[in-house]
């Protein structure tokens, strides 16, 4: 079910029945360029390269100054610890990421999504790996993502705290939508 509906966010293949749009546009008349272009995706697996934490957070942006990228680290509660490092965001980080935390890490990688001003974020168990420090920093960027009201931010889960301020929550079971509504909407209902 999960990996289905992100793959077909992703377009690796169109749908069945039905259509997808993205702003009204069908998705199946768009590149995958284009298509890909207004997609930010963070998963679990964060995927950071032998640089600077600049560089990291600069990859695949258009042309940005460094005040838009600290707006981006910011809005991503990562910040402060990049300006804890006596070289802020000049620190090179290590193969993967190294001399990161799993938190760390997964906070630059929102504020890369962020400075690349998707129309569409996708979060795959985007907290699934992290202690409950990092996954309440993590939630905190999430949240304001969320209410921001700027992107489109899918967020997939199986914990409760990552999902319980979204917009709208979708229960899934073995591939098939059996609930959707708000956090409160789904406790008055009692069901799954």
């Amino acid at each position: 079910g999960k990996s289905t509906m992100i793959h077909l966010l992703l377009r690796y293949y169109d749908p069945a029945e039905g259509r997808l749009t993205l702003g009204g546009v069908d998705y199946t008349t768009l590149s995958l360029k284009s298509l890909h272009a207004h997609i930010g995706v963070v998963s679990q697996e964060t995927q950071l390269f032998n640089t600077t934490i600049a560089e990291n957070i600069g990859y695949g942006a258009a042309p940005h100054t460094h005040e838009e990228m600290v707006a981006a680290a910011s809005a991503a509660q990562a910040h402060a610890f990049i300006s804890d490092f006596e070289d802020g965001y000049d620190t090179r980080v290590g193969e993967r990421g190294q001399r990161l935390s799993g938190g760390q890490k997964q906070r630059i990688a929102i504020a890369r999504c962020l400075l690349r001003k998707p129309r569409l974020l996708l979060l795959d168990e985007a907290t699934s790996a992290l202690d409950a420090e990092s996954e309440a920093l993590v939630q905190k960027a999430l949240d304001g993502l969320i209410w921001e009201g700027e992107h489109t931010v899918v967020l997939v889960a199986h914990r409760l705290s990552t999902v319980v301020n979204a917009h709208q929550i979708v229960v899934m079971d073995h591939g098939q939508v059996v609930e959707q509504g708000t956090h409160e909407a789904l406790l008055r209902r009692d069901g799954v």
